[in-house]
C-alpha cells in the first residue's frame, strides 16, 4: 500500500472536518445529514458491496435504532451517549434475528425473505400507534437532547455539535469498514461473494461469516438510525418504508459497491440531486431518475468503482 493510499482515510475526514467551516447554515445541516445517512450506506456496503448480500429489509434495521434511541431519549430519559448505544444495540440484535432465519436462503429468495421481515417490521410500527404515533411520527424533545462530556454540557441542537456528532459517527463507520476489508474477515467475506464453493473447499462456513456481516450491517445501520433520532430530532413510521431499504442500495451502487468511499459519495451525490431539482420543479423525481440514469451509463461500477478501474486500466 502506498503512502497516499494510507493517508487518504485521514485526508478524507480532515476535510470534511473542515468543510464545516466553509458552509451555509443550509448546506451544514444538509452535510450532517449525509454524513449520517452515509453510515447507513457504510453498513449495508458490508453486506452487500463487501459480501454480496443483496437485502431489500434494511430499513428495518435502521427503524429499529431510530426507535431504540427515540424511546430511550424521550419516554425512559436516557443521556444521548446511552440512548445512541441502545439504538445500535436494537439494530445489531434485529439484524442477528433475521440473519438466523433469513441467510438460510440466498439469491432471490433471500431479497424477498428481507423485505418480507422489514414489511412486518414496518405493519408492527404502525399496529402500535398510539406508542410509536405512526406515520405522523414524534419529536425529541430539546432536553432530552443534552449530554455532559468531560466536564461540558452539549446540546445536539447546536448546529457544531450536531455537525462533529454526524462526523464522529461516519468516521467511525469508515474506520470500520477499513478495519475490516484489510482483515482475514473481510478477505472471507470477498471470497464469498466471488466465489462461495472454493470458500467452503478452503474450511470456511459460508453462513457463519455472512451471519457476522449482516449483524454488524445492522448494528451501523442502528447506529445511523440512532443519531439521526438524536441530531435531528424526529422518529417516525416512514423510515421503515421499502423507499428506505431502497436508498442505500442506489447509494452504495452510485458511488461504487465494495469500495470505502463510495457510501459517501454516492449519498452525498443523490441527496444534491434531490435536494437542488426539487427546488427547480415538482417533477424532480423524474429529473432525478434520468440524472441516475445518465450516472449509470457513464459510470457503470459507481463513480469510484469505474474511476478506479479505469485508472487501473491506465496503468497497465
Amino acid at each position: 500500500m502506498t503512502a497516499a493510499r494510507r493517508a487518504l482515510p485521514a485526508l478524507v475526514l480532515a476535510g470534511l472536518f473542515a468543510l464545516q467551516f466553509v458552509l451555509g447554515d443550509y448546506d451544514h445541516t444538509n452535510m450532517a445529514r449525509i454524513l449520517v445517512l452515509a453510515c447507513f450506506a457504510v453498513g449495508y456496503n458490508i453486506a452487500f458491496g463487501m459480501t454480496g448480500l443483496l437485502s431489500l429489509g434494511h430499513a428495518m434495521f435502521f427503524a429499529a435504532g431510530l426507535y431504540g434511541a427515540g424511546f430511550s431519549a424521550e419516554l425512559g430519559g436516557v443521556a444521548p451517549p446511552a440512548a445512541l448505544a441502545a439504538g445500535t444495540a436494537c439494530g445489531l440484535v434485529l439484524a442477528l434475528a433475521v440473519g438466523l432465519v433469513a441467510l438460510r436462503t440466498s439469491g432471490v429468495a433471500f431479497m424477498i425473505v428481507t423485505l418480507m421481515f422489514a414489511q412486518a417490521c414496518f405493519l408492527t410500527i404502525l399496529h402500535f400507534n398510539e406508542l410509536t404515533r405512526g406515520d405522523e411520527g414524534f419529536v425529541i424533545a430539546e432536553t432530552a437532547r443534552r449530554f455532559a462530556l468531560a466536564g461540558v454540557v452539549l446540546d445536539a441542537a447546536d448546529p457544531t455539535v450536531r455537525y462533529n456528532a454526524a462526523l464522529a459517527l461516519f468516521a467511525l463507520a469508515y474506520g470500520a469498514y477499513l478495519a475490516l476489508a484489510r482483515s482475514r474477515v473481510g478477505r472471507v467475506l470477498v471470497g464469498i461473494r466471488e466465489n462461495e464453493d472454493r470458500v467452503r473447499m478452503l474450511g470456511y462456513d459460508p453462513y457463519r461469516y455472512r451471519l457476522f456481516a449482516l449483524t454488524l450491517s445492522g448494528a451501523l445501520a442502528g447506529l445511523a438510525g440512532a443519531a439521526y433520532a438524536l441530531l435531528f430530532a424526529y422518529v417516525g413510521a416512514t423510515f421503515a418504508t421499502t423507499q428506505y431499504s431502497i436508498y442505500p442500495l442506489l447509494w452504495v451502487l452510485l458511488g461504487g459497491a465494495g469500495t470505502a468511499l463510495g457510501p459517501l459519495v454516492g449519498t452525498g451525490v443523490m441527496f444534491v440531486l434531490v435536494d437542488r431539482l426539487s427546488g427547480i420543479t415538482s417533477s424532480y423525481l423524474m429529473l432525478v431518475g434520468l440524472a441516475l440514469i445518465l450516472l449509470v451509463v457513464l459510470f457503470p461500477k459507481g463513480i469510484l468503482g469505474t474511476v478506479g478501474q479505469r485508472r487501473a486500466r491506465n496503468r497497465s
